[in-house]
């Protein structure tokens, strides 16, 4: 339950209508679309970790693969990053403001 007043505002792991980014405007940070988006962000960091590990072998000098082998790899590469920087951004956007002391 909110006990601040204040509406909370997140940038969710999916895209909206359209491919636009989608937000969150809730009462709280642990309402259900919140925890399921947690939820998706770890899931897209756990994703992201096994194809950097699946491809770190295909991408080796002794890995004999076609252009168009590596180029699908690259494109799995590329979007588990693009959903790990989007769960960065969200996270970031949540770190409440830093306040020095005596402020």
């Amino acid at each position: 339950m909110n006990t601040d007043g204040r509406s909370h505002v997140r940038l969710l792991p999916w895209k909206g209508p359209e491919g636009k980014p989608a937000h969150l405007i809730a009462d709280s940070p642990y309402s259900p679309l919140s925890l399921l988006a947690d939820r998706v962000e770890s899931q897209q960091i756990n994703n992201a970790a096994v194809i950097v590990e699946l491809a770190r072998p295909m991408v080796t000098p002794e890995a004999k693969l076609t252009a168009d082998e590596l180029r699908w790899i690259a494109g799995r590469l590329i979007e588990s990053l693009t959903e790990v920087l989007n769960v960065a951004e969200s996270r970031a956007q949540r770190i409440p403001d830093h306040e020095e002391p005596g402020e």
